[in-house]
C-alpha cells in the first residue's frame, strides 16, 4: 500500500510539471474516487450489525414473553404445544393413530414417546428423526425466537427490494457444538429495513437428497404480544442456486409453490 502511495504522488508531481492536462484530470479522478470512498464508509459505519438486527427483530416479535410462554396451535391435522421456563424448555406433539394417540415430548432431558400415556421405548435410530420433526416444526412456528442462540452464526450480506420494501439480508449458520444434528444447513433471512420483521426466508438442506426452499410470510397476526405468521412454501430446482439470489427468481416468478405452511387453532398463555 505505501509503494502504491509512493507512485501516486510522483505521478502526480510528474504531470504537474510536464502535461498540465493530464493533472487536472487525475486529480480530479481522484476527488471522485475519494469521495465515493468516503460515502461508503459512511453508509458501511451506520449500519446495524447482524447481532443488532437479529435482537431488535426478537424484540419487535414478542422479546421476553418467549421465555415464559406456552404455545398450543395445530399443523396438517397435528397438535403442538411448547413451554419455556427459566431456561427449560418442552416440545411436544400429539399424534392420532391407529395405535392410539403418540405424545413426542422434546425436552432438556431428551426425547420421551408415549400412546395413550404408556411411556414407549424408542430404538436409538429413531430418536434423532423424531426429536428434528418435532423440533422443526417448533422452530419456524416461533421465529425469530432462537436466532440469537450462541450457536447461531450471523452475518449481514447485503440488501435487497421485495415488492416495493426494503431488506437486510442476514446468513445464518451454525457451530458444531451445539448446532443441532441439522448444524450444516445454511438460512437467509430477508429482514424488514424499518419494521424489523422476518418477511422472508430461505433455507439449504442436506438430508433426503437435499433441496432449497423459499418462504414468503402472510397472514401475520400477533396472539398476546407474540407474532406469528403462515408462509407460501417456494421450491429451487437446481441445488446449486445460491439462497441470495432467491429473492430475484421469486420476483421474477421463477420459483415453484409447493404448499402452504399455516399454523391453527393458535393459543398463547404468558406465565
Amino acid at each position: 500500500m505505501f509503494y502504491k502511495l509512493v507512485f501516486i504522488l510522483i505521478l502526480i508531481v510528474f504531470l504537474y510539471k510536464f502535461d498540465l492536462v493530464c493533472y487536472y484530470l487525475v486529480m480530479k479522478l481522484l476527488s471522485y474516487l475519494f469521495l465515493g470512498l468516503l460515502f461508503n464508509t459512511c453508509i458501511v459505519s451506520s449500519q446495524f450489525s447482524a447481532n443488532e438486527i437479529v435482537t431488535k427483530t426478537i424484540r419487535n416479535a414478542g422479546g421476553e414473553l418467549y421465555t415464559t410462554a406456552v404455545v398450543y396451535f395445530s399443523f396438517r391435522n397435528t397438535q403442538y404445544r411448547s413451554k419455556r421456563q427459566s431456561g427449560l424448555y418442552r416440545l411436544e406433539r400429539f399424534k392420532t393413530s391407529p395405535e392410539g394417540v403418540i405424545h413426542d415430548v422434546v425436552s432438556n432431558s431428551g426425547l420421551v414417546r408415549t400412546i395413550d400415556n404408556c411411556i414407549i421405548p424408542v430404538a436409538d435410530t429413531l430418536i434423532t428423526k423424531i426429536s428434528d420433526g418435532v423440533n422443526s416444526v417448533h422452530y419456524f412456528a416461533n421465529l425469530p425466537y432462537g436466532l440469537d442462540a450462541p450457536a447461531v452464526r450471523k452475518e449481514l450480506v447485503g440488501e435487497s427490494i421485495l415488492k416495493g420494501e426494503k431488506y437486510l439480508k442476514i446468513r445464518v449458520t451454525f457451530t458444531k457444538e451445539g448446532g443441532g444434528t441439522d448444524f450444516e444447513d445454511e438460512f437467509l433471512y430477508w429482514i424488514h429495513k424499518e419494521d424489523f420483521t422476518i418477511d422472508y426466508l430461505a433455507y439449504k438442506y442436506s438430508v433426503n437428497g437435499g433441496g432449497i426452499r423459499f418462504r414468503e410470510a402472510y397472514n401475520v397476526r400477533y396472539v398476546n404480544g407474540i407474532r406469528f405468521v403462515d408462509y407460501r412454501n417456494y421450491k429451487a430446482d437446481v441445488l446449486t442456486t445460491p439462497l441470495s439470489s432467491l429473492d430475484t427468481l421469486f420476483e421474477n416468478k421463477k420459483l415453484k409453490l409447493l404448499s402452504k405452511i399455516e399454523l391453527k387453532d393458535l393459543y398463547v398463555h404468558i406465565l
